[in-house]
């Protein structure tokens, strides 16, 4: 039934707001709400105060109502999406069931990715790159200026991977795991070595490693940096793993999936919030006193970076678990000192907890790193992550993220606009 039918006989087929409220379904409340959105909109009839609406609007937008009801709960436009791979449940994370913070902490990182991507473990995997992929995304990363940041690199890298890869169209579960297992190793080993002379082999987090620092590398501080590796794979729905879902759901292969993740990681509320944790640890460290560096920031009316996290009420765990590991090494022990600071003094008055930023700033600034470095480190860890959420979506039904727009300008149609 149409909504100028409820009416038979009424001049130009109008509508009180009773009846509109009626056949949408909605108070009358909402009727206004609509006409104030634009949706709707309503007359005063001679003679009266009464408002009445065009019958036809309103059994458009009932039609319009129905449609987008539809389609949420086919689709799941609603931003709820199904996944096997990571819960966050309270305060604590897991990776496939099993806890996330156990299996980083007893697991390389390319094991807790096989993990992520197969639900198997791998005991002893190592991911290597054909020579013609890393040859290429080396050219590629060379090319670009001195001044661009790691995640320019990184989706250089991904790119001449690509185009490397004449397998890359194939969606098929072997195929994607294939383009993983050499993606990673290729997006580190593109990245230009902070100290020469040493050889490129070895475990990713050694290769990694070289990457970020020129200090020598000891085994307990490569351990911290395979555990964060493995700690961030993945983090369930994160802006950047959408942008690879939606990716993949269009069935765009995986390193497009990926390098459209490493383009919404670059924002400055995600992939690059480590950056502004270590510039303000080093703050600290050098006026020696968190006080008036946290004052100076919220008088600057910035948020204190490094603290407090959405999903979590208490300590992030991904920072628990750096931090356990980080009290082991001498080098840390004044930048975890300031990081102590920097909680305490803002706890005063706002009970935030440290989260992984701030753990990824404490290691990078002891260990001599950039403050670039997080975001290297992140990003490389959470391709891991990505692929597996992209394995997950190609198994989907094609397209399914794709949300109709409420649309809310002005009402067509209207005249063309005058040169």
């Amino acid at each position: 039934m149409r909504a100028h039918e409820l009416v038979p006989g009424r001049p130009e087929g109008r509508l009180t707001t009773k009846e509109t409220a009626e056949f949408l379904g909605v108070k009358p409340e909402t009727v206004y709400a609509y006409v104030s959105r634009g949706l709707l909109s309503s007359r005063r009839e001679p003679g009266s105060r009464a408002s009445t609406f065009d019958a036809q609007e309103v059994t458009a937008l009932a039609q319009r109502n129905r449609r987008e009801a539809a389609t949420t709960s086919a689709s799941g436009v609603d931003l709820s999406v199904r996944t096997g791979i990571t819960l966050i449940e309270e305060d604590r994370y897991y990776f496939r069931g099993v806890d996330a913070t156990e299996l980083a902490a007893r697991h390389s990182f390319e094991e807790v990715a096989e993990w992520l991507w197969t639900g198997r473990l791998v005991p002893g995997a190592t991911f290597t790159a054909p020579d013609p992929t890393m040859d290429a995304a080396r050219r590629a990363v060379n090319a670009l200026p001195p001044h661009v940041s790691p995640t320019d690199r990184l989706r250089a890298a991904a790119i001449a991977a690509s185009a490397e890869d004449p397998l890359r169209f194939d969606l098929s579960e072997e195929s994607v795991l294939g383009a993983g297992r050499a993606l990673i190793p290729t997006l580190v080993g593109a990245l230009p070595l902070a100290r020469h002379g040493h050889s490129d082999d070895g475990p990713l987090a050694h290769r990694l490693w070289r990457r970020l620092t020129g200090h020598p590398a000891d085994d307990d501080s490569v351990r911290v940096l395979d555990t964060a590796l493995g700690l961030l794979a993945d983090h369930d729905l994160a802006a950047s793993t959408l942008a690879v879902r939606v990716a993949a759901s269009a069935r765009a292969h995986a390193y497009a999936a990926v390098s459209a993740g490493l383009g919404a990681l670059e924002g400055p509320l995600h992939g690059s919030a480590g950056g502004l944790a270590h510039r303000l640890l080093l703050e600290v460290l050098d006026q020696g006193s968190a006080g008036p560096v946290i004052a100076a920031e919220l008088r600057a009316g910035r948020r204190v970076p490094g603290l407090g996290h959405r999903l979590y009420p208490g300590e992030d765990p991904r920072a628990q678990a750096l931090f356990e590991l980080l009290e082991q090494l001498p080098a840390a022990e004044s930048a975890l000192l300031a990081a102590r600071d920097i909680v305490a003094t803002t706890a005063r008055h706002t009970p935030l907890h440290a989260n992984v930023d701030l753990a990824l700033a404490v290691f990078t600034a002891s260990c001599g790193m950039p403050d670039t470095a997080g975001e290297t480190l992140f990003a490389v860890a959470r391709t891991a992550g990505w692929i597996a959420h992209a394995l997950e979506e190609y198994g989907e039904r094609p397209l399914r993220m794709r949300p109709s727009g409420q649309y809310v300008g002005p009402r067509p149609p209207r005249p063309l606009p005058e040169p």
